[in-house]
């Protein structure tokens, strides 16, 4: 599998193709064969892969696409923390197939796009820094 090396890369794919996801996994060999999340809280089998979508939302209006990306892996960075050191973000295609119990998309007939390597996380960490206002990572106790 590729590998998106830069902030830039991450932003020219979004602009390139719609009905991308980041998941934050082990990776597609691990993934793949089962398709299939679990519920971290109940341990209930989830018919797809949990991700988080890239699309830009209307809502997002004219800011830049680039800071979209980057909010989008800021998000769930503090994963491979709380979960696994192994946990790395990659790209993907897929399909909606339902939703988790956090509403986020589960996603079946899964195409793996790229790894993402870690610099790209510290540079939309850098991002988001440079932002005025409350932004935060999902895992507030950080």
């Amino acid at each position: 599998m590729s590998v998106i090396g830069s902030l830039d890369e991450l932003t020219r794919l979004l602009t390139d193709r719609t009905g991308l996801y980041v998941r934050w996994s082990m990776g597609p060999e691990v993934d793949l064969p089962v398709t299939a999340s679990r519920d971290d809280l109940t341990g209930i089998p989830l018919p797809g892969l949990s991700a988080s979508p890239l699309d830009v939302e209307p809502w997002w209006r004219s800011r830049p696409l680039r800071l979209w990306a980057a909010r989008r892996l800021y998000d769930y960075a503090h994963l491979p923390h709380v979960k696994d050191p192994r946990v790395r973000p990659w790209v993907l295609r897929g399909k909606e197939a339902a939703r988790g119990p956090d509403n986020e998309p589960l996603v079946t007939d899964v195409e793996p796009i790229g790894w993402i390597d870690a610099s790209v996380i510290a540079e939309a960490e850098r991002e988001i820094d440079r932002q005025k206002g409350p932004w935060g990572h999902l895992d507030r106790s950080r």
